[in-house]
C-alpha cells in the first residue's frame, strides 16, 4: 500500500542539500506532490509531500533519509499524510488566492501580527511571505529606506468591502500601507502606466505655483485644496483659477518650471518602467508646458495636459478647449491602451486627487498616491508612506532585480 509523507527539514544552509536529499529519495524511488524551501540567514527550510509506491519500503527511505540528514547536520521530522488530507488539499487548489503587500519604512512585528491578524478574521490563510525590499544594515534605516513585504493568501475574504475598510484602518493607525490584489496573470504581466504631475511625478501644484508669481496665490491655492478633496468640480474650478492668472507675464514660466522637485522615486520607476517595456504617459490636469519638461527629463511616451494661451508674453486667463478633467483622464487611458493593443488589466493609474478617481477606477491597478483622504478611500490601492517606486513593489518587484 502507497504513503503520503510531509518532510520538514531544516539547519544550516550551504551548496549540495538538495541535491543529496533528493538523491536518497530517488534511490527510494519515490514520487515528490509538492516542494517548496526557503533560506533565512543562512537557516534552510525545506518541506517535501511525497509519495511512497506500494513497491517500495517506507521506512528503508525514511531510514535512509534521517542517516543522511543526520550526517548533512540536519534536522528531518516526518508526519504521515493520510489519502484523505491529500484529497482535500488536491480540492483545496482551484481556490481563489490574492496578494497582500506591505510598505513601510521598516517592519515590525506589530505590523505583521495585526496584518495578520485581520487576513485570519477575513477567512484568508497565508500560504507564503517573501521580502521584496533589499537588506538594511543595523541602524542604517531612515526616513528615506523602504521596506516591503508581500504575503500570498488563499481563499475569498468573507467581506471584501470590510477587509479593505479594515486594513485602511491599520494604514492610518501604524501609518503603513497595505495593497490587496487578486493573484491574477495580469499582476506581474502590465505595460501601461499613466500618471498625474502635480503633486505626484513633482512635489508643487503648478497652478498655485503661478498663482504666487501672479499675486493671487492665496486665492488660488485654496481653490486648489477643494478641488482636490473632491468638494468642487475640477472644470470649473480650473477655469476659476486660470483666470486669477490674467496677464501674468509668461517669462515666470522657466524660473518656476527650474525650480520643480521631483517627487522621491520618481527617476528609479521611470527607469524601471523602461527597462520593463512600459509604455507611460503623463495625463494631467497641470499644463502641457511643465509636462513637456518632464516628458524630456524622464523619457515619457505620452503627454496629455492643458495648454497656458499666451498673447503678447502675457497669460489671457482663458482655458484651451479640450481641458483635461476627470473624464478626459479616463477616456484617455482607455484610448492608450486600445492603441497599445492592450487590455485595460495591463495599464497602472497613479494619482493624488479626486480628479484622479474615474482613471484609478478603470486602470487594472489604480494607485492613490499621497492622496487626500477621500480619493485614498475610494482608490483601489494607495500609497503614502513610501515613494512614488513604491508602485514597483505592487508588480511584485524586488529591489534586487532592478537597479536600485
Amino acid at each position: 500500500m502507497r504513503e503520503i509523507v510531509l518532510i520538514n527539514i531544516t539547519g544550516e544552509d550551504r551548496p549540495g542539500l538538495t541535491s543529496a536529499i533528493t538523491g536518497v529519495l530517488a534511490q527510494g524511488g519515490v514520487n515528490i506532490l509538492d516542494i517548496g524551501q526557503s533560506v533565512i540567514h543562512n537557516t534552510v527550510s525545506c518541506g517535501i509531500l511525497l509519495e511512497v509506491p506500494a513497491s517500495q519500503q517506507p521506512s528503508t527511505v525514511l531510514k535512509d533519509l534521517l542517516f543522511s540528514g543526520h550526517q548533512l547536520g540536519l534536522q528531518v521530522r516526518f508526519t504521515p499524510v493520510s489519502e484523505a488530507d491529500y484529497q482535500r488539499w488536491v480540492d483545496g487548489q482551484g481556490k481563489d488566492r490574492h496578494i497582500v503587500t506591505l510598505l513601510s519604512r521598516k517592519i515590525t512585528a506589530e505590523q505583521l501580527q495585526r496584518l495578520s491578524s485581520i487576513t485570519t478574521e477575513h477567512g484568508l490563510n497565508i500560504d507564503h511571505i517573501d521580502r521584496l525590499s533589499g537588506r538594511v544594515a543595523l541602524g542604517a534605516a531612515d526616513d528615506n529606506s523602504k521596506a516591503c513585504v508581500e504575503l500570498s493568501v488563499r481563499g475569498e475574504p468573507s467581506n471584501a468591502l470590510a477587509l479593505r475598510a479594515a486594513f485602511l484602518n491599520l494604514s492610518q493607525e501604524l501609518n503603513v500601507d497595505i495593497a490587496f490584489q487578486q493573484d491574477s496573470l495580469f499582476r506581474r504581466n502590465r505595460r501601461l502606466a499613466v500618471f498625474d504631475m502635480d503633486s505626484t511625478l513633482i512635489e508643487a501644484e503648478v497652478i498655485d505655483e503661478l498663482a504666487k508669481a501672479a499675486g493671487v496665490g492665496e486665492q488660488v491655492s485654496a481653490i486648489t485644496e477643494r478641488a482636490m478633496r473632491g468638494e468642487l468640480d475640477f472644470r470649473a474650478s480650473f477655469k476659476e483659477r486660470l483666470a486669477l492668472l490674467k496677464g501674468l507675464d509668461v517669462g515666470v514660466l522657466d524660473e518656476i518650471g527650474a525650480s520643480l522637485r521631483l517627487t522621491e522615486g520618481t527617476e528609479n520607476l521611470f527607469a524601471e518602467l523602461k527597462r520593463l517595456g512600459y509604455k507611460t504617459a503623463i495625463l494631467s490636469g497641470g499644463f502641457t508646458y511643465f509636462a513637456k519638461q518632464l516628458q524630456a527629463k524622464l523619457g515619457i511616451d505620452y503627454v496629455f495636459a492643458n495648454e497656458l494661451e499666451v498673447v503678447d508674453g502675457k497669460v489671457t486667463g482663458a482655458a484651451i478647449e479640450p481641458i483635461v478633467d476627470a473624464q478626459r483622464k479616463a477616456d484617455l487611458l482607455t484610448e492608450l491602451a486600445q492603441r497599445e493593443g492592450l487590455q485595460m488589466e495591463q495599464t497602472i493609474a497613479v494619482g493624488d486627487g479626486a480628479n484622479d478617481l474615474p482613471m484609478l477606477a478603470i486602470a487594472g491597478l489604480g494607485v492613490a498616491f499621497r492622496a487626500k483622504p477621500l480619493v485614498r478611500q475610494s482608490a483601489k490601492q494607495a500609497i503614502s508612506t513610501l515613494g512614488l517606486d513604491g508602485v514597483l513593489y505592487l508588480l511584485g518587484m524586488r529591489d534586487r532585480e532592478g537597479r536600485a
